[in-house]
């Protein structure tokens, strides 16, 4: 199976998790909610830097480049040294992985209230409508992902 088909499984497996979280109820599910939406954006932020040649096959995208830069950080934040190339969307779907990993943690392991697994679901869809369409104007037919 090639790296990209890997991706896109995952994708599929992930996004079934969240809908099955959903339909449990969000309250009960903050956990499953947290690790799936960071792990299917890292996914799919993956398979497009495959797909398109930013990154080469082996490589891999670790949501931990995605922690929130400190305000007067006097270094490159780890999403920018180590996704050199440019892409579109870049800075907002950055933004949006720095938003998902910010509440990632806190749904995990600690307590998070309805309005804040609420906010990561609707980050996690926005993201999610940008690489898709960018993985599907790439070639990637991704219909079957959303099944």
């Amino acid at each position: 199976m090639t790296a990209q088909k890997i991706h896109l499984e995952k994708i599929k497996e992930h996004l079934q998790e969240l809908k099955d979280a959903i339909a449990i109820g969000i309250e009960q599910r903050s956990a499953t909610i947290g690790f799936h939406t960071s792990a299917c954006a890292i996914d799919l932020i993956e398979l497009y830097l495959h797909k398109t040649g930013k990154i080469p096959i082996g490589m891999q995208v670790k949501h931990e480049w995605f922690k929130r830069p400190k305000p007067g950080q006097k270094i490159l934040p780890l999403a920018e040294r180590n996704l050199k190339s440019d892409f579109p969307h870049k800075l907002a779907i950055i933004e949006l992985l720095y938003s998902l990993e910010e509440k990632r943690n806190k749904l995990i392991y600690g307590h998070s209230t309805p309005p804040e697994i609420k906010q990561t679901l609707e980050t996690f869809e926005k993201l999610q409508h940008i690489l898709t369409e960018m993985l599907t104007a790439a070639g990637e037919n991704f219909e079957n992902a959303n099944d």
